[in-house]
This record gives C-alpha cells, sequence and structure tokens, in this order.
C-alpha cells in the first residue's frame, strides 16, 4: 500500500469526500496515521474564521495529524461552481505548480496514509490550460476511482479509468459508492465494473440514509489497495 492516493471522481457528486472520510477512518481504526487534503473547493460558507468548505472539514475531521485549515485547503471559493469559474471571478490564477508546491507540505509530513481529494471528475479544468488532473500527475500519485452507481455509471467509470492510465498513472482501486439505490439491474452493473476496470474494488458502499462515517469505513477494504 502506497502512502499517499489521489481520490478522483467519475463526475461530480458521487461521494468522494464520504468515500475519503470512510477509508481515513478504516485506516485509523487500524493504527496508521492518517492526513487528507482538498487543494480547490467551491461551495464555502463564509464564517468568522474566513470561508471553510464541508468537504475540507470531513477530511480534517478524519486526519490523525491536524494542519491548519488553509494547509488543507489553501484555496476555497464561495459560489458552488466550477472551480476556474470561481477562481475567475474571484480573481485568483489556479496554477498546477501553486497547487503542487501546497500539496508537498502536506505529504512532507508523511502520514501513513495520506490522501489528495480533487474536485468533480478527471478533467476538471483549472484554469483555461490546465486541470486538475495536471496536480495528480505533477504529484506522481497513485488513484483511487469513486464510482458513483447510478444509470450511465459503467461509461463514466472506463473514460475516467482510460484517462488516468493515459496520464501515466496507476489505478490503485476503485469503489462502487451507490447513490441511486434504485438504479437498474444494479447487481449486473457492479459485475460490469469489476470484470472491466483495471484495478480491485476496494468495496460497495450501500445508499445510506445518514452516511456516517463509521458506517462507510465497514464497507471498504484497505487491504486490496496496490
Amino acid at each position: 500500500m502506497s502512502p499517499a492516493y489521489f481520490i478522483a471522481g467519475t463526475d461530480t457528486d458521487v461521494g468522494k469526500t464520504t468515500i475519503a472520510a470512510g477509508l481515513l477512518h478504516a485506516a485509523r481504526q487500524s493504527g496508521l496515521s492518517t492526513l487528507a487534503a482538498k487543494p480547490v473547493a467551491s461551495g464555502c460558507t463564509v464564517t468568522a474564521q474566513g470561508l471553510r468548505n464541508s468537504d475540507a472539514l470531513a477530511l480534517i475531521g478524519e486526519s490523525s495529524i491536524k494542519l491548519p485549515y488553509a494547509t488543507v485547503n489553501p484555496f476555497a471559493f464561495e459560489p458552488a461552481i466550477a472551480p476556474h469559474v470561481a477562481a475567475h471571478e474571484a480573481g485568483v490564477t489556479l496554477s498546477v505548480p501553486t497547487l503542487r508546491d501546497a500539496m508537498l507540505q502536506v505529504l512532507a509530513h508523511k502520514a501513513d496514509f495520506t490522501l489528495i481529494e480533487g474536485a468533480g471528475g478527471w478533467r476538471v479544468p483549472l484554469s483555461d490550460h490546465a486541470n486538475l488532473s495536471d496536480l495528480a500527475i505533477a504529484l506522481q500519485l497513485p488513484v483511487i476511482l469513486v464510482v458513483g452507481v447510478r444509470l450511465g455509471c459503467i461509461n463514466h467509470a472506463l473514460l475516467s479509468a482510460e484517462a488516468i492510465a493515459r496520464d501515466g498513472l496507476q489505478l490503485a482501486g476503485w469503489v462502487a459508492n451507490i447513490v441511486d439505490p434504485q438504479t437498474s439491474r444494479l447487481e449486473e452493473n457492479l459485475s460490469s465494473l469489476a470484470e472491466r476496470l483495471p484495478a480491485p474494488c476496494l468495496g460497495r458502499v450501500p445508499w445510506l440514509k445518514q452516511a456516517k462515517t463509521e458506517a462507510v469505513a465497514e464497507h471498504l477494504q484497505l487491504d486490496l489497495l496496490d
């Protein structure tokens, strides 16, 4: 198992943070030190301490190594829109070198298990010329893909896996997160994903009315990570 992974999703709202928090919790339960970061986050809330993102706060909650909020989430934007659009509206330039340097500060703490969580899907733009996937490439991290299981998920998952491989990164594992419990032919879809994705399935997380981290962790298997 690698000490650090990049968490990617097949789309937005597929439960990347839910799964990331579950993985961190499982790692902590195994006695590992944990740390996570969310380099770019939109949809933040204005607080007395500044902008705060619920996903970043969830990751901090499952990190045994505590870092300042700005280290975990260096770029936070209020509107719940695409990060590159939010950054442009805020007059901020997002660049891969800047984000890489920020994440290297997190990785330098050398936790036993570190997660860097992306935003949206694999090809989310950072700027006119860069994508968030370029950050994963710059960090050379193996990828854990969160597949939001619903109609169309097989296509999204396979295209994401192909893009990850084309970018020269290892798909270390994937998680089936059942975001639509009414998905038609659920078992057949899960079987197709398992047959076609070139990495182990780290778990099937059922639709949970309250996706508490402890409950999510029960459905994940860290020992299957490459």
